[in-house]
């Protein structure tokens, strides 16, 4: 059993920045990709950031693009969303997902594309 919490994220005003954590527990694997997804009430789940490490890239939504950094560790099976210039339309819940298995069309973009996810982590930008 692979188990992934999120950590970070809260409150903070528009323009204000801040960071999400994603780290793995449970049985020993290697993991190929790892990326974060929201969901906002009433709105269906949207794909934020993925990162694969082997070669390594990473990809982002249109709405994030240049105002959030992906990064993370292939050997600890860690992930960090790093947010700048928060936008109100940016509060959500935020899932971090795991893809433990290697292949597959990139870049992965859909929620199937992962075999593992956390619980969330709230985010909310104040106008």
């Amino acid at each position: 059993q692979v188990h992934v919490v999120e950590s970070g994220g809260g409150l903070v005003q528009a323009g204000g920045s801040l960071r999400l954590s994603c780290a793995t527990s449970g049985r020993t694997f290697s993991s190929h990709a790892m990326g974060w997804f929201r969901q906002a009430p009433g709105k269906e789940r949207e794909f934020v950031a993925t990162i694969r490490w082997d070669p390594q890239s990473t990809y982002y939504g249109d709405s994030v693009k240049g105002r959030f950094t992906i990064s993370g560790d292939s050997t600890k099976n860690t992930a960090y969303l790093q947010m700048n210039n928060l936008k109100p339309e940016d509060s959500a819940k935020y899932y971090c997902v795991v893809d433990g298995r290697p292949g597959g069309d990139w870049p992965y973009t859909v929620w199937v594309d992962y075999d593992y996810w956390g619980q969330g982590r709230q985010v909310t930008v104040s106008p």
